[in-house]
């Protein structure tokens, strides 16, 4: 026989002297289909072998994956999942659990990764395996043994900005603890009191144990489950697909709701119907005030301008005027909210579905990441959104700044000096007088909406 001859043609002519000819093709082409199978689904579970030993996962001989205790791989957050005899000791900020491997992990239960001035204020844990028969093993002895589950988080970083603290410690917890529907315990590094005290109506939603400082702890606490870290999904948001229940920021908004007894769930709708039976109900516009910085130099103008076209006018500063309870009712009440691009924004969370934030951009490169961290959630929670953008002539940088600087007539390139320089002149210097001509078709705009 010629070598070179193809192998499938040999091999229909070796089983052709035994079968028919016709029954030696189907046989030889079924065997090549089955042997490709085969290597395919070999490399497969060699590949896909090779994928979880780099990504931490152990296999075991039963074929039985045992999971890594901590992920790692995320890009805002650390978080370890460990169940078994779990013992925390504070003092040492150490968290002991047993298992066959010896392995041992570091890491900051804060969800703001990668940034350093964050991290720097966040108390850095180690979780440490033992074997419970080892008669060498240094874990503690218990001295408290409890029968919930537990979540560590941190309340450093950068807590304290209405912001960060539902981005990275807020939300996270959320997602982190609402699957056990108040059944787990808190356990906080870092711990600030009046922080605690703040958001102590969700903190009760999600937990109704004690809090714990552990870094104030001289007792050994134990548990069977406990959660090291929050988990992070992205700035001010949830994904869907990513979290245990499928909880959404709509989800997010309902708990919210709840949790600081808040009455309106949805905005006014003024149809036709609704203008008939509430001829004298009027939309209600709340504006966010600043004293400091990016605060509206003629705020007067904007409420007689807002009453002039039928609105009933709110003006207060969150964390100023009112306290932050308090001030839940005042947004929740509202229709429209107007605020100057910052972390003010974040009171978006409080209104109610279908209302309208109008985010208001200074000048400079900020509306790509205002749009991202205040537009994004907004839309996420079923609001309407819209945005105002400056000119030149409407920052009070023009009374700074020659009228060729880069500051004024290219923000981008000034940009490129870093955040920092951003920071420090579009947010830490700048107020802004609104031109009334062009921001009264943006308050029009969103009455508009609530007629559809």
């Amino acid at each position: 026989m010629d070598k070179s001859e193809n192998y499938d043609i040999r091999l229909e002519k070796i089983f052709s002297k035994r079968f028919g000819r016709n029954d030696a093709k189907r046989l030889v082409y079924g065997i090549l289909v089955g042997g490709l199978l085969i290597i395919l689904l070999t490399s497969s579970s060699i590949l896909n072998l090779q994928l979880a030993a780099n990504a931490g996962f152990r296999p075991l001989m039963d074929g039985i994956w045992n999971l890594p205790v901590c992920n790692v791989f995320e890009p805002m957050s650390d978080f370890c999942e460990i169940e078994g005899h779990i013992r925390v000791e504070g003092k040492s900020s150490s968290i002991y659990f047993t298992s066959s491997t010896n392995e041992s992990w570091r890491i900051k239960p804060y969800a703001r990764k990668g940034d350093n001035d964050a991290m720097k204020h966040v108390t850095e844990l180690s979780i440490i395996s033992f074997l419970e028969t080892d008669k060498q093993a240094t874990a503690p002895d218990c001295s408290m043994n409890h029968n919930t589950p537990a979540i560590v988080f941190s309340t450093g970083g950068y807590a304290g900005n209405q912001f960060h603290d539902f981005t990275e410690i807020l939300l996270p917890l959320y997602l982190t603890s609402r699957h056990f529907h108040q059944e787990v315990q808190f356990l906080v590094t870092n711990s600030q009191p009046y922080w605690l005290k703040k958001y102590e109506p969700l903190i009760k939603q999600l937990s109704r144990y004690p809090i714990i400082d552990i870094e104030k702890e001289v007792d050994v606490h134990c548990y069977q489950k406990v959660t090291v870290g929050l988990k992070h999904h992205k700035d001010l948001g949830i994904d869907p697909t990513k979290s245990p229940k499928g909880y959404s920021m709509v989800d997010f908004a309902e708990f919210l709701r709840m949790s600081y007894s808040l009455e309106r769930s949805s905005a006014l709708k003024m149809d036709e119907h609704f203008l008939k039976k509430n001829d004298k109900k009027k939309p209600r516009l709340l504006i966010l005030s600043r004293k400091r910085t990016r605060r509206f130099t003629n705020e007067e103008e904007i409420v007689a301008t807002a009453k002039a076209l039928g609105y009933e006018v709110i003006v207060a500063e969150p964390g100023v005027t009112t306290t932050l309870s308090n001030f839940t009712h005042i947004a929740n009440s509202c229709d429209v909210m107007v605020a100057v691009h910052g972390a003010g924004c974040t009171n978006l969370l409080f209104l109610p579905s279908n209302a309208i934030l109008i985010q208001v951009f200074p000048l400079g490169p900020l509306e790509k990441i205002g749009k991202h961290i205040y537009g994004e959630p907004a839309e996420a929670m079923n609001l309407r959104y819209l945005e105002y953008n400056i000119r030149v002539e409407e920052s009070s940088l023009v009374d700074q700044y020659p009228a060729d600087h880069a500051v004024l007539r290219d923000p981008d390139s000034f940009s490129e000096k870093g955040w920092s320089a951003v920071k420090s002149v579009y947010l830490d210097q700048q107020s802004v007088k609104l031109d009334i001509g062009r921001f009264k078709k943006t308050l029009l705009k969103a009455l508009e909406l609530l007629h559809h």
